[in-house]
This record gives structure tokens, sequence and C-alpha cells, in this order.
């Protein structure tokens, strides 16, 4: 296990982000977008050009002007660190790619109790390029907070099991209910690797984490509860000691929100297909939320983005009311490529306002 260490982490009391993270009232209402770091950016894409996604997460300086990029534009209040949810998985050694216009392709998918035994963990130096972006960020940043993250083990093992993106997940879930100790091999040994990721970034300095469950939504929440909720949980509770904000996000969990809330996370993040004020209800009391403004309203002109933006604040304000720790406000999921970038500029701006 590495020791995080509590001299490399900076103290950033007045930070609006930590303080709707942690509790506490911000000078001002927060605000960072999912996917911020690239795509919609134009000197994202000059950057870019001939470069590879994972080249560019392994490449220290690429990670940090790319983690920069929407903190010069934006104002948001809070980084998140470039990188991608596979790269632990390339860095122990699986063999895979990042395919444009498709996403991850792993050579070899994992089907069998054979393939589970076969896979590598992660060495912490294996990561080494993202935690000297990490070392980079934290003495760029000045007083901006750095958002670390990782994928779930569920999310990662539906790339493993079905060899790349899938719509229906069913070898995934073949699997879970065919062979459900060899599922839970795979998700043990997922964890593990997402902990060490996780551990590796934060004795590096980054001053939240973000769990991304992408793919969770596809469960019921039966399937949730019993193959997916004790990998979570094991997650959250290994870095509880680095004393640092810890979110939980999937999309179209809206039927997992109570059993995601369980899961460890101080703020829970919420899609745009539930009400903050219903969120609240079935997280539970006395967590943050995130969220939720749908990314697809981006392009509908800024007087309908002005008013979706106002409705959710005053949504977040009665889920406060209602038991609610803090609210940071950011989209349902990731900044969509062709968004205008101007938008989110202005977006920030309003969510300063109000």
């Amino acid at each position: 296990m590495i020791v995080v260490s509590t001299y490399t982490r900076r103290r950033l009391t007045d930070a609006p982000f930590l303080a709707a993270a942690t509790g506490a009232t911000p000078s001002r209402r927060p605000v960072w977008f999912m996917r911020q770091a690239g795509r919609s950016l134009p000197e994202y894409r000059e950057l870019r050009k001939g470069i590879g996604m994972l080249e560019s997460c392994f490449d220290p300086e690429l990670v940090c002007e790319i983690t920069m990029q929407p903190i010069r534009r934006h104002g948001v209040d809070a980084a998140i660190l470039f990188s991608d949810i596979v790269v632990p998985l390339k860095a122990a050694g699986i063999d895979l790619d990042i395919v444009p216009g498709v996403g991850p392709v792993i050579a070899s998918p994992v089907r069998t109790e054979a393939d589970v035994r076969a896979l590598p963990r992660l060495r912490p130096e294996e990561v080494g390029a993202v935690t000297a972006g990490v070392r980079l960020l934290t003495d760029a940043l000045g007083n901006t907070p750095l958002i670390g993250f990782a994928g779930a083990p569920f999310t990662l093992a539906s790339y493993l099991v079905e060899g790349g993106p899938s719509k229906q997940h069913e070898r995934t879930k073949a699997m879970m209910h065919a062979d459900p100790k060899t599922w839970h091999a795979l998700l043990g040994t997922l964890t593990d690797i997402t902990i060490a990721f996780l551990q590796a970034q934060l004795a590096a300095g980054v001053d939240a984490v973000q769990l991304f469950d992408s793919w969770a939504g596809a469960l019921s929440l039966a399937d949730y509860r019993e193959f997916v909720l004790p990998h979570s949980e094991r997650v959250f509770a290994e870095i509880a000691d680095a004393g640092v904000p810890r979110i939980h996000f999937g999309v179209g969990t809206g039927e997992l929100l109570g059993a995601m809330g369980e899961a460890g996370a101080d703020v829970v993040g919420v899609d745009w297909r539930v009400p903050l004020t219903d969120a609240v209800r079935r997280v539970g009391a006395g967590k943050g939320l995130q969220g939720n403004l749908d990314p697809a309203i981006l392009f509908a002109g800024f007087d309908a983005v002005e008013a979706e933006a106002r409705r959710i604040v005053a949504e977040a304000d009665e889920a406060i009311t209602l038991g609610a720790t803090g609210h940071i406000f950011n989209l349902g999921h990731g900044v969509l490529p062709d968004t205008d970038p101007g938008v989110l500029t202005a977006l920030v701006e309003l969510v300063h306002s109000l």
C-alpha cells in the first residue's frame, strides 16, 4: 500500500469546490465540467495533432497543459486530470488501444477463470508519467483544486469482457449470472488496480477524486447490489484515509442512486434525467450532490442554457434544505465534442453570479 504523504497536498481551505464537497459554505457556487480537459477546445485539438490518446495520457507535460487549458479559458473551480479510465489497465500491461470514433478496444477479451488469473496487477511506477503530470499540475494550478479519477471496477470489467464498448453488455451480464465466482474474481482484480491508481494520484497530490462508473446504468438495482456495490465500497474505503473528497458518478443511474450513495463517496454525481430534489431523497441526507445540466442543452442558445442553469440551481438549493451537504454545478455527463467553448465560459460566469 502507498502511504499518502501529508506534505505533498496543498492546503486550499478557501477553494469553493472543496468547501461544497466537504459540507462547508463556499464563497460562490463552484462549477466544473466533466470532459472539460480536451474535446471541445480548439487549442486542445491543435496540441493533439498526430498524437494518440494513450500517448498523450502518458506524457506528463501534455497531461499538464491539457488539464490547464479549461482553467485558463473558462475559469472553472476545479481541474480534472487529463487521462482515460483505461490508462491503469494499459499501464499494467493489458493489450488495448483507444480507437478514434470507437473507444477502448481490448486485444484479448477476458471471458474465463484462466483469463482472470492471467491479469496483471498495477505497480505505482507503471503510472509514473501520470503522477509526474499531477506534480506539474499542483505547481501550475495555484489555488485551483485538482481532481484525480479512475474508472470503477464494473465499467472497466465491461470493457474487458465485451472487448470494447457495448450497448447491451450481454457478455458482461452473462458472466455475472452464469459464473459469479469468476465475475467476483475479475472485479476483485480490477478493484486492486483502481485502488493502486487512485493511491498513486493521491500520493502525488490530487485534492479530490472521482470514481466514474460510466456503464453502471445498464444494471438493475438487484444486480448492482450483488455484483458491483461491494467492490466499489472497497475502493472508497481504501482511499478514505487520504482525507480528500470522494465523488461517485454514473450515467443513467437514477434507479441506483440510493445504492451508489451507500458506496462511501462524499458527493454523488447526478445525470440530467433526475432532478436534484429527487436525487437527495434517493441518495439520502448527509452527502453533497454534483450536476446536472444536460450537455445537449448547450447547443440550444444561451437563453435556454440560462433558464436550465437557474432551474438546476434552484433545485440544488432545495436539495440542500432537504439534507444535501452542498452542491457542485456540473453537466449531467461530459462536454460534447462540438460544444461552443464560449457557451461554457458564459455558463461559468452565470453560475458564479447566482
